[in-house]
């Protein structure tokens, strides 16, 4: 890991920020997927998948619609179930159900392509609620805590906002504070900007590139090509079900393997 990958992220307040990135057990990978299967009815949708993700490292998983990708990511914790197989966060098997599913969930971030922001609820109570509730937080740290977090992603100011009075750029940018706020040690990112205007869409992908340079563990699945070639690590490349592909970005962008794979990206890339 570079250098710049431990680059600390100062709040816009010009006060270090918090640091976000816990520390993880060693000697295994932070994520780790054997085997596993997945079935929708009749439909195989994730076929013997194989997959390590370490601490640190950011993993940009792309492909064709309907290649399995974002069905592969909810299963990490726990959205989706699996048929067979195994799944490992931090060395631990996934929980199936009650307290040790949802203190795991607590450990893997989740952003969603939708919101999901409490409509109800104003900008500053949508990043405190979780923290309190479920990591047992006084009100005033986790307050701190969560302005801290809408700095570094640029919404402070929208802090007693309700989620309708803000652009759906800056409501994602707060489903990731909220997120960042339950200290996970891996973020999931499911097409987090498929829903935004194309105008809002940069400003979603430089908290992410932030956040990969902090050193934040994430496995993003997206159909932004420059954000995978300028924050990913590695590249995977996901179609009918399967991983066919791995690789650095520049590897994976200028000598796909498969034929698969130069088939996607000369119907994506414009030269």
């Amino acid at each position: 890991m570079s250098d710049t990958k431990a680059t600390n992220i100062t709040a816009q307040s010009g006060v270090p920020a918090t640091p976000l990135v816990p520390d993880s057990g060693s000697g295994h990978p932070l994520v780790e997927l054997t085997h596993v299967e997945k079935y929708f009815g009749d439909l195989h949708v994730l076929k013997d998948i194989n997959l390590t993700v370490n601490k640190g490292e950011v993993l940009v998983v792309i492909g064709p619609s309907g290649s399995g990708k974002s069905t592969m990511c909810r299963t990490i914790n726990r959205l989706e179930t699996i048929d067979s197989g195994d799944i490992r966060i931090d060395g631990k098997a996934l929980p199936q159900e009650g307290r040790e599913l949802a203190s795991l969930r607590a450990e893997v971030g989740m952003v969603f392509q939708s919101f999901n922001l409490f409509a109800n609820k104003t900008i500053l109570d949508n990043v405190t609620l979780a923290p309190i509730k479920v990591r047992h937080m006084n009100k005033t740290e986790a307050e701190h805590l969560a302005m801290d977090l809408l700095a570094r992603v640029g919404v402070d100011s929208q802090a007693s906002k309700m989620p309708s009075q803000l652009s759906g750029g800056q409501q994602q940018r707060v489903a990731i504070a909220r997120a960042l706020a339950m200290k996970p040690k891996v973020m999931l990112f499911d097409e987090p900007t498929s829903a935004l205007d194309p105008e809002m869409v940069n400003e979603v992908l430089d908290v992410m590139v932030e956040l990969a340079h902090e050193g934040m563990t994430m496995i993003c699945v997206t159909h932004e090509m420059g954000f995978a070639r300028k924050a990913a690590d590695r590249i995977v490349f996901m179609a009918d079900g399967r991983i066919l592909e791995q690789n650095t970005p520049d590897e994976f962008f200028e000598h796909p393997q498969t034929e698969r794979a130069k088939d996607f990206l000369s119907k994506i890339l414009t030269h």
